[in-house]
């Protein structure tokens, strides 16, 4: 009996995968981004360049500029002008500082405190900031004035004696000192520092504090181990807010200050308007500036952590 060998099925030919279909690119964000990076290269990174440009630039209005990579201007810059970044540094980081000291608990207040007025007291704080910024600089000019309430209730309480000490008056004027300068730059950016501090506190829950009352906390203990590191974001936003424009700030030191307490904004604003050969060390200067507070800003938001930003 001979024996069946079976034959082997025919194989099915193996069909390739089908090929993977790449996704297509969604370019809605990037034209949705089209008109603010428009806005950016035109208003912000074209005339940042220009200024670089005009740095290192020779000549006068009548002959015009030329670009001759004339780096003498920023020793110029930085060797000439001493009192005047010193005072601007030093009247920002006392208006940021003190701004804080007041912004903060007024932001708190209304935050936790504030119930159905929180609006209202919100609207009181930027309502003023709706008026025009050398308005309210003048304005300060009548409330400094040497026979205004402020600077006689000032002199009885013998304040006068001990901020004259201090060099920040004169004698018993406020109006046309240092201290003039920084009161008026207070006022006019202390909103600046609110909003962020109380978009901040208002994220914060009530219970919290509740809590760090049940396990024994006095109220200082409980801002300080729970409210203080939660609102963070907003201490920090609004230094920034307030110590970048502060710097460049030259209207309250013009209206409210005397010759001694000239700033770099005065100096730049003197060297573009009032020098005929003044442009390429003003830029120089304005360059220097934006080197400098670029450095301190991102140094501060490295020293805080960029994390609490978001």
């Amino acid at each position: 009996m001979t024996a069946v060998v079976p034959t082997p099925a025919a194989e099915k030919p193996v069909e390739p995968p089908p090929k993977e279909r790449r996704p297509r690119r969604n370019l809605t964000p990037w034209i949705l981004l089209l008109p603010g990076l428009l806005w950016l290269v035109v208003f912000f990174l074209v005339p940042i360049l220009t200024s670089v440009s005009a740095s290192v630039q020779q000549g006068d209005y009548d002959d015009g500029f030329k670009l001759t990579w004339h780096w003498a201007n920023y020793v110029d810059a930085v060797t000439k002008f001493g009192p005047q970044y010193l005072h601007s540094g030093l009247y920002s980081l006392l208006c940021t500082v003190l701004c804080l000291l007041l912004g903060y608990p007024v932001a708190y207040f209304i935050a936790f405190k504030g119930g159905r007025w929180k609006s209202l007291l919100m609207a009181l704080v930027i309502v003023p900031s709706f008026t025009s910024f050398l308005i309210r600089t003048i304005a300060w000019k009548t409330i400094l004035a040497d026979n205004s309430p402020l600077v006689r209730l000032l002199g009885d309480l013998h304040v006068l004696k001990l901020t004259t000490a201090l060099g920040w008056t004169v004698g018993d004027h406020v109006l046309a000192s240092p201290a003039a300068v920084v009161c008026g730059m207070v006022y006019n950016f202390l909103p600046f520092t609110i909003l962020p501090l109380y978009t901040s506190l208002e994220k914060i829950d009530p219970r919290l504090h509740e809590a760090g009352h049940d396990l024994y906390c006095n109220t200082f203990t409980t801002w300080r181990r729970i409210t203080l590191p939660l609102s963070m974001p907003g201490v920090i936003g609004g230094t920034l807010l307030t110590f970048i424009p502060a710097v460049g700030d030259y209207i309250n030191a013009q209206l409210l200050g005397n010759p001694n307490t000239g700033v770099v904004g005065q100096k730049i604003e003197d060297l573009f308007l009032r020098n005929t050969q003044g442009y390429p060390v003003g830029s120089a200067i304005s360059v220097v500036m934006m080197v400098g507070t670029l450095v301190l800003v991102m140094s501060y938001i490295r020293k805080a952590g960029t994390e609490d930003l978001i």
